[in-house]
């Protein structure tokens, strides 16, 4: 096992995601304790790299597409941007199963804290399909999404609200339902929910947890800020 998290961090060094993911499966496959934060880790890391270039892929194609300049390619883009998304769709769809099949339906106990990454990671994925599909498709991994992110949201409960896995997931939920669902009234209240709970008990972290915390304390302050402005625009 050592030896395969060994290999994991190489892979990560050299780049080389897909192995790096490979590497992780086997250790998910293998491993019949709760994964460690540091495993935990490089699987956030291998997955989100794996995706992360054909997200900026779809992103870019799909600018030049709708730029008028560029309409007599628009065509083609769409088709290019298709073949982007089919690639995205697979692999997200690889690590929702992976994470679903290979660790949370494994039977293997959990505490409440990776249990929470686990449901969060997989919520995660789904709202990375929807960010590029339409009609039935998008309603399907979007109403999924809901699913795995409140699973993780009653998970979390258990947890301090200053813990940086229940602020990820309220800091991700809360962009789901601004941009999937758009409802940035829920949005901005589960943002505030948790900004007020991370604040209410910032004197009980210790140095290790204020650190991981205040990153996503900003960006939770940055979007309620950016919701609430706006909000503000749409009002006037």
């Amino acid at each position: 096992m050592e030896k395969k998290i060994f290999m994991a961090r190489v892979a990560d060094q050299a780049e080389r995601y897909e192995d790096m993911v490979g590497f992780l499966k086997e250790i998910m496959q293998e491993s019949n304790e709760d994964l460690s934060v540091d495993v935990r880790n490089l699987l956030s890391v291998g997955f989100k790299n794996l995706i992360g270039s054909r997200r900026a892929a779809w992103r870019t194609v799909s600018a030049i597409e709708q730029n008028k300049k560029y309409e007599q390619y628009s065509v083609r883009c769409a088709e290019y941007k298709a073949k982007i998304e089919k690639e995205l769709s697979k692999l997200c769809e690889d690590i929702i199963k992976s994470v679903n099949e290979l660790v949370l339906k494994k039977g293997t106990p959990h505490t409440a804290e990776s249990k929470t990454f686990y449901l969060k990671m997989i919520g995660d994925y789904y709202r990375y399909i929807a960010e590029c599909v339409k009609g039935d498709k998008l309603a399907e991994v979007t109403e999924k999404a809901l699913e795995f992110y409140t699973q993780a949201a009653a998970v979390a409960k258990e947890l301090p609200s200053y813990n940086s896995t229940r602020l990820g997931l309220s800091l991700n939920f809360s962009v789901f339902y601004y941009e999937l669902k758009n409802d940035s009234k829920k949005a901005c209240q589960l943002a505030q929910e948790a900004l007020d709970g991370a604040k209410a008990d910032i004197e009980s972290m210790d140095n290790d947890e204020a650190r991981d915390a205040i990153s996503i304390v900003e960006l939770l302050k940055e979007n309620l800020d950016l919701w609430k402005e706006a909000e503000g625009d749409a009002d006037e």
